[in-house]
């Protein structure tokens, strides 16, 4: 292929210049990254993205993500010179407003082509993981004439270094995802200066030694970034492409230093780095002729596109796939039978055992779920309904053994996710979920579809003690936006758990699990999913009542047997089940209302942190629950141990009464 330099450096200058403007206007963002990879972006966009920006949803696109998301400029410079819809040159004018999609940093809920919201960093990386994976899973289902894209990535050092990207390119090694390819701005800057501040290892070796093919250029000739992502496209592994480059290229006096990475250039050196750049176009202006090449690069992908399309409308799996990509369930009532089934004889499990029992009946009705554990499967029964491996040798698989990864596994569930197709669940202990928070907060700001299995969720695992006996969990999990925390009582309660976290199409799920059995309290069919309401009424009050207890997951029990004690001795007791706090507080006033009467003590019984339960309880109302770390020991004695007895609860509620 003939490179035509010129005319590549005016449409790399553009997206410089742009870059530049944007973040002076704003007094803020990072300059250096986008000039110091235009030149890579410009050629992977001409030259090997396949996109349409007409269709930004096109399902077999190739899906790039910017992991160094602080050098967002460089995306939205892309988007708007290939010819996207959004963002316009306004919305660039108007870099980190209010109002603009352009945030300071990439959110794949504001503009179309942003295929994920990254920012922290290391995630993107991870979370291309996950799409590189729904890419050969899908692959390997609907065939090459339907499903056949890679995976892009551009990453700086901080990406590089980050321990998620350790978890993320393992996984991606080990499996042999070629088709997933990671552009490294190897410039040797950080915030605080040059990286050898901070670090001396040869990232190369390492990702040599993960499995990955590794090859370097400058990323300053367009010649030889071309040569280089030929030889990775060429390479049956995960590639890195080491792309030495100059960051804040341009820059008269700043560039190659972190002066560029944080600030803005200031108008001194945006006037120098013009003049070195040959750019005499005016602010947020580009050039028709260099506008026209850029929008031609986009007009390309619109070929690719019509034939894709073509191959689809003969393919006999179009009416599956289209309904996979549109994230629609299946048209199954497997789970309402297993509820019957679950009514007509009753099971005592732990609820991470009917968590395996609902997936039995699930994963056969639904391919498109995608399971796995952070090798805790026995643990966390998350493999269950015949479902194989996904591994190098069998992309059709659904199970993903992700290794003690729980970061990994969490970021590249949102990858999966985002891709579309697949509807990814993983599991761990409860207690991990400090390590995977990270990208389970991206879970729940990019409206992700994740459902995460968290089994061992309270002291009652016992003797493991207090290093694994998740206390403030449940509390901080509750805290986090658009997420549901469900905590089922028994195997009918986590069978309707399931079917709610299914059908969120825009938020993630966490199921908390208990370890130890759990009686069914679940007896007779209710006609409805009571757990989508958030909370129920289980126990209606037989006297007057005086008395409302709230509960989840495995304190339900106790909570019945506190309220049979009430009752017998003239007190009208209710018992709600309170499976997630988030669906109930999204009830109408009456309903909520009525579960929690102002004239009744309502008592909270949880085997964790009081922390949160006061706004239902109120002032006047009485949380039991535990307010310090576990202990070692049989599960048994830790519930006598910390009060968690009716025998402990029932004087308390009584003193409550006499207050």
């Amino acid at each position: 292929m003939t490179i035509d330099t010129s005319r590549l450096q005016n449409m790399a200058n553009a997206i410089r210049a742009l870059s530049m403007d944007a973040v002076q206007a704003a007094n803020s963002g990072h300059p250096g990254m986008p000039m110091g990879m235009a030149d890579v972006a410009t050629i992977l966009f001409q030259n090997h993205l396949k996109f349409d920006p007409s269709r930004p949803d096109w399902a077999d696109r190739d899906r790039f993500v910017l992991s160094a998301g602080h050098g967002s400029m460089l995306i939205y410079s892309l988007l708007h010179l290939s010819g996207y819809a959004r963002p316009t040159m306004d919305d660039i004018r108007n870099f980190r407003q209010i109002g603009s999609p352009c945030a300071g940093h990439p959110e794949n809920f504001l503009l179309e082509g942003v295929e994920c919201t990254t920012g922290p960093l290391g995630q993107g990386i991870a979370m291309a993981v996950g799409m590189a994976m729904a890419e050969r899973n899908l692959n390997a289902t609907f065939g090459d004439d339907v499903v056949d894209h890679r995976t892009w990535v551009i990453a700086g050092d901080g990406c590089l270094m980050e321990g998620v990207n350790h978890e993320a390119i393992g996984l991606a090694g080990h499996l042999h995802l070629g088709r997933l390819n990671v552009l490294w701005d190897d410039n040797n800057i950080t915030i605080d200066g040059p990286a050898d501040l901070s670090t001396s290892e040869d990232i190369r070796s390492r990702y040599e030694a993960t499995g990955w093919h590794v090859v370097s250029c400058d990323g300053h000739d367009f010649d030889d970034i071309e040569r280089a992502i030929n030889e990775a496209k060429a390479d049956s592994r995960p590639s890195l492409i080491a792309c030495k480059t100059v960051i804040g290229k341009g820059a008269p006096t700043k560039q190659g230093t972190s002066a560029t990475h944080g600030a803005p250039l200031g108008d001194a050196e945006i006037a120098g780095a013009r003049e070195a750049l040959g750019w005499s176009a005016a602010p947020f202006e580009v050039p028709s002729d260099i506008l026209n090449d850029w929008r031609a690069t986009g007009e390309k992908g619109s070929d690719a596109h019509g034939a894709w399309e073509a191959r689809l409308m003969g393919s006999p799996h179009k009416g599956e796939f289209e309904r996979r990509m549109s994230g629609e369930l299946p048209e199954t009532d497997v789970l309402e039978q297993h509820i019957a089934d679950l009514i007509a004889d009753p099971q005592g499990v732990a609820s991470r055992k009917a968590s395996e029992m609902a997936l039995a009946v699930i994963n056969p009705a639904m391919p498109e779920t995608i399971g796995g554990s952070a090798d805790l499967t026995g643990s966390n029964n998350t493999k269950a309904g015949g479902i194989e491996g996904f591994t190098a040798d069998n992309y059709g698989g659904r199970y993903v053994y992700y290794g003690i990864r729980e970061f990994g596994m969490a970021a590249a569930m949102n990858g999966m996710a985002l891709h579309g197709g697949v509807i990814p669940y993983g599991g761990t202990f409860l207690v991990f979920t400090d390590y995977a928070r990270g990208a389970i907060r991206l879970s729940a700001l990019q409206k992700a579809r994740a459902i995460y299995v968290m089994t061992h969720d309270s002291i009652g695992l016992g003797e493991d003690g207090p290093t694994h006996q998740p206390v403030e969990h449940l509390a901080s999990l509750r805290a986090m936006p658009n997420l549901l925390v469900m905590r089922p009582a028994d195997a009918v309660e986590t069978a309707e758990c399931w079917q709610v976290a299914l059908q969120q199409a825009d938020r993630p799920t966490i199921l908390a699990l208990s370890r130890q059995g759990l009686p069914q309290v679940r007896l007779t069919d209710a006609g409805e999913n009571l757990s989508a309401k958030g909370a129920y009424r289980l126990k209606a009050a037989e006297a007057t009542r005086k008395v409302v207890i709230l509960a989840t997951g495995a304190e339900i029990g106790v909570a019945m047997e506190s309220a049979k004690a009430l009752e017998e001795a003239g007190i009208g007791t209710d018992v709600v089940s309170m499976v997630c706090t988030e669906l109930f507080d999204e009830q109408d006033d009456a309903y909520r209302a009525d579960l929690l009467p102002s004239d009744a003590v309502i008592v909270s019984i949880e085997a964790a942190s009081t922390f949160g339960w006061q706004r239902y309880t109120g002032t006047d109302g009485l949380n039991i629950g535990i307010d310090s770390f576990g202990a070692s020991a049989p599960a048994k004695d830790l519930f006598a141990h910390f009060g968690f007895t009716a025998e402990a609860i029932v004087p308390q509620i009584h003193n409550k009464l006499n207050d």
